[in-house]
């Protein structure tokens, strides 16, 4: 069964790129831009990144000590099915509206959890959006995918 709501259990921001991301419990979101104050928020159409906390867990099989933004992702969500997302779906986040604008991405320089696993989940897993209407996010929020229009 399809599961429609879920929560944010971390909100994570880093001040440079290629460095896992620090649990901050909150944050704005501005449109067009990304998490304010995070490295990567203005990049292009890859403004927000979200990754299931149940992927992270199971990753952290391989590697103990994976935490949410372990791989640099700024919501970590927990509940959602993200299996069978595509790219226009919208969720609604705590204030926020976001869309997927890419699912997966390349990794032209191996992550340290690639270089000690043998694996990535980011490439499969990762999803980014684009930030529609901003506000504010914080841990506990709920997060819900809304109705393919």
């Amino acid at each position: 069964m399809e599961r429609r709501k879920g929560s944010i259990v971390a909100v994570c921001t880093s001040k440079t790129k290629g460095t896992p991301k620090e649990d901050v419990g909150e944050g704005f979101l501005v449109v067009e831009t990304g998490l304010e104050g995070d490295a990567h928020a203005g990049f292009a159409h890859r403004q927000v990144s979200l990754l299931a906390l149940e992927d992270i867990e199971a990753a952290a099989v391989k590697l103990p000590g994976l935490r949410p933004g372990s791989f640099a992702e700024n919501l970590t969500l927990s509940g959602l099915d993200l299996a069978d997302v595509a790219i226009g779906d919208r969720f609604q986040a705590g204030e926020a509206l976001l869309e997927i604008s890419q699912i997966g991405k390349t990794c032209h320089t191996k992550c340290e959890i690639y270089h000690k696993t043998g694996d990535c989940i980011m490439p499969r897993k990762g999803i980014f959006c684009r930030v529609i209407e901003g506000g504010r996010i914080r841990r506990g929020d709920a997060v819900e995918r809304l109705p393919r229009s």
